[in-house]
């Protein structure tokens, strides 16, 4: 029996005992419950060393508006200054950048073209958020900012009756989205059927 088979799985567990020391040590300066969570205990080393690289690395992230994300700076027109026309392939190639830089856009359907624009040009484009570069990390950007728009457009009959049930309140009518965008990064299960 060669002795590389049988130490080569002691090595890897020391290199990632190392690891785990060095990640938590880096990590002490921003230390919450998110690090002392228990789970992270019962996650296997590795795991928890990615867990735990995760949180370091939005720790370290800058935070920038999100049009400061691009090189150069994403600017686009005022939706004002253009016609139906123009601003339909502008809001075009933007979710196209936006996208890009891993920003999804979800619950979109109930807005009109206009309407979503205006949202990207004056929210999402000034808003602050934490840049983060490591691969499959989305910024998912709900444009909705109420229940009622929730619960009128997206909510399924179960969501809606335990919204009803929890809250004690009269529901909005539901009502039919006027479109159905297909939004790059928008997974199957946020639309309603």
């Amino acid at each position: 029996m060669d002795m590389s088979e049988t130490s080569r799985p002691m090595i890897d567990e020391v290199d990632l005992m190392i690891d785990n020391a060095r990640l938590r040590d880096e990590l002490e300066p921003y230390r919450d419950e998110s690090i002392d969570d228990p789970t992270t205990r019962r996650m296997p080393l590795k795991q928890e060393n990615e867990y735990l690289a995760s949180i370091l690395a939005w720790e370290r992230a800058p935070a920038l508006p999100i049009r400061d994300w691009f090189d150069p700076p994403l600017s686009i027109p005022a939706p004002e200054s253009l016609d139906d026309t123009a601003l339909e392939a502008t809001l075009i190639d933007t979710l196209v950048r936006l996208q890009s830089q891993n920003i999804v856009l979800s619950c979109t359907d109930h807005l009109s073209d206009r309407e979503l624009y205006t949202l990207i040009c004056r929210d999402i484009l000034s808003c602050c958020e934490k840049k983060l570069a490591s691969p499959g990390n989305e910024l998912e950007w709900r444009c909705i900012d109420d229940n009622e728009t929730w619960l009128a457009y997206y909510a399924t009959p179960v969501e809606r009756r335990r919204f009803q049930e929890e809250f004690q309140v009269d529901l909005p009518e539901s009502r039919p989205l006027s479109r159905r965008r297909n939004l790059p990064g928008i997974r199957a299960h946020e639309q309603r059927e």
